[in-house]
């Protein structure tokens, strides 16, 4: 396990995505299919780390705004990104950090925070984590999870329902905010990405495909990430990301792929 003296145990890999929650479940999939989620937190040698708990506090003004559904949380403003840079790189260096903890009912950053021990392997997942290059550039494998727009609709509005809020604001904030904010800012980020996984959580070969990589990274298979001052270009591997059973494309950092399951049987 990484700690402050194995810094280079630690890999960090990024799961971004067009809007909310594809790939908190895409995450929570990868972690069942690893065990992890049954191992005590302290003792993780994965873990899962949101983009979402660094948005800023806002003024009272933006808060009253949030609570009308007129405030853009898809913008790359409303994040905190000096914040979420330095939890990161201490992420990166073994140490222990203290990540905030978001209410996303009253849109406010709660007095307490959630510790986050040292890990081997780090999914941070949100929909705007390649915008930032300071920040793109740490991660050692780069994924975006593509979700039919119909699906990304459905989802945002069972889950902003289960928030208490009604269906005509949640459609006038998508409208208004999301899929603009998607467009402008989320999709162009894609070319960043090292795979590209389409279906999200149904693409059970891609995601078998990570967890073999993840696999492989914890049981040293993999050596070491190499970083120069925490940019993320001299990654290298023993050997390259696992092959697609059917496809044949080869899987290595720095070559976009599309995963998809084949059509025929295994």
């Amino acid at each position: 396990r990484a700690g402050p003296g194995a810094a280079g145990r630690v890999g960090v890999l990024p799961l971004r995505l067009s809007p909310r929650p594809a790939q908190s479940t895409v995450c929570e999939k990868i972690m069942e299919l690893l065990g992890q989620n049954e191992v005590e937190q302290r003792q993780r040698k994965v873990l899962i780390l949101s983009q979402d708990s660094f948005y800023k506090v806002l003024t009272a003004e933006q808060q009253a705004k949030a609570l009308k559904g007129q405030y853009n949380f898809d913008h790359p403003d409303a994040f905190d990104n000096e914040l979420m840079h330095s939890t990161l790189k201490n992420i990166v260096e073994g140490k222990t950090v203290e990540v905030p903890t978001y209410d996303f009912v009253t849109h406010s950053r709660l007095a307490e925070t959630t510790v986050v021990y040292p890990a081997d392997v780090v999914l941070f997942e949100g929909i705007l984590v390649f915008y930032n290059q300071d920040i793109r550039d740490m991660f050692h494998l780069r994924l975006f999870v593509d979700t039919d727009s119909d699906v990304r609709l459905s989802r945002r509005v069972l889950r902003d329902m289960k928030r208490g809020r009604d269906l005509e604001q949640i459609l006038t904030q998508y409208t208004t905010f999301v899929k603009p904010a998607f467009e402008e800012f989320c999709l162009p980020t894609k070319k960043y990405a090292d795979v590209i996984i389409p279906r999200g959580v149904d693409n059970m070969v891609a995601i078998n495909l990570i967890v073999q990589h993840i696999q492989d990274i914890l049981n040293g298979d993999i050596c070491k990430w190499q970083r120069g001052a925490l940019n993320g270009h001299s990654r290298t591997y023993k050997r390259p990301f696992p092959e697609q059973a059917e496809g044949g494309a080869v899987l290595a950092a720095g070559k976009r792929s599309h995963l998809e399951s084949s059509s025929r049987p295994h």
